[in-house]
């Protein structure tokens, strides 16, 4: 393998990914920011969720909000529904795995939350139903997703959709944009 090629290559896929999304993605970023700032403003919560590195990308994000992301500040109320084993082992055990998010935003969501579920492909049967539920309850669902939003581009406004279908791709852009998300909400609390 020529690793100086792979290098440029990988690269190079990274910049032409960013360049797709940062032109697609601005008037989808600017609502959810509004509406995360909303929920924030009026005593609400950001709750995260997906699977494998989108369970970590769910984690690092609500620890983003909870601790700090750059600056000292009071916490911002937010959670990942992908942290807490005993939850997703028993509801997984006794209801499926296909409802280990949606029986925990049943359970923690309140109207005026904002849900974000993350799945790149759009089709993890888990997070379609938990933004299912999500709306039902009334929280504004959100999805972070890749090309197309899968199944969840009929459920989530705003759809943050990487114009992708490299997975390592849209999950470099997933955490992008949640970094952005997680600066302007510390920076600010009025709608932009």
């Amino acid at each position: 393998m020529d690793l100086d090629s792979f290098y440029r290559s990988e690269m190079d896929a990274h910049l032409v990914a960013a360049q797709a999304t940062r032109e697609a993605m601005r008037e989808p970023f600017r609502k959810m920011v509004n509406l995360c700032l909303g929920a924030i403003d009026t005593g609400n919560k950001i709750l995260f969720f997906g699977n494998g590195g989108s369970a970590a990308d769910a984690q690092h994000l609500a620890t983003e909000l909870v601790a700090r992301y750059k600056r000292n500040r009071p916490p911002i109320a937010a959670l990942s529904l992908s942290t807490d084993t005993s939850a997703l082992t028993a509801i997984g055990n006794d209801f499926g795995y296909e409802d280990v998010f949606a029986r925990q935003l049943e359970a923690l969501a309140r109207p005026g939350d904002v849900a974000i579920g993350i799945s790149t492909s759009g089709n993890s049967e888990n997070v379609v139903r938990a933004l299912t539920s999500a709306v039902r309850i009334g929280a504004t669902a959100v999805a972070f997703t890749g090309q197309g939003g899968g199944r969840l581009a009929a459920i989530a406004e705003p759809l943050i959709a990487v114009p992708s279908s490299d997975t390592a791709r849209i999950q470099e852009m997933h955490i992008l944009i949640g970094h952005m998300l997680c600066d302007v909400l510390e920076k600010d609390a009025t709608p932009v």
